[in-house]
């Protein structure tokens, strides 16, 4: 059984950074999608950004430049850069696998953007 752990959530200040990594433990196969959604109360679970297992990548237009998504194939493990953080980006972030056999979720870690 497939499951995903993230870490690397907290509170920074605006313009500040921080990094969100993800841990996923069970068998899968590639081709597959590793991302990063984001929600906040009210509203539907965006994408923010997505990486193949080919290493092709996809950005919400409203993080592109500062946020940046890494993964090792390897060690099952993706991973969101995220630099310049603005209040808007407060959400819980859920990191996201992809594959043939179904779409799983991480529980979610909260990013707080706050002076």
């Amino acid at each position: 059984q497939v499951q995903l752990v993230e870490s690397g959530g907290g509170l920074v200040e605006p313009g500040g950074s921080l990094r969100l990594s993800c841990a996923a433990s069970g068998s899968f196969f590639s081709p597959n999608v590793m991302g990063w959604y984001r929600q906040t109360p009210g509203n539907q679970r965006e994408l923010v950004a997505r990486m193949t297992s080919g290493g092709s990548t996809n950005y919400v237009d409203s993080v592109r430049g500062r946020f940046t998504i890494s993964r090792d194939n390897a060690k099952k493990t993706v991973a969101l850069q995220m630099n310049s953080l603005k209040p808007e980006d407060t959400a819980v972030y859920y990191c996201s696998l992809l594959t043939s056999d179904g779409n799983y979720w991480g529980q979610g870690t909260q990013v707080t953007v706050s002076s």
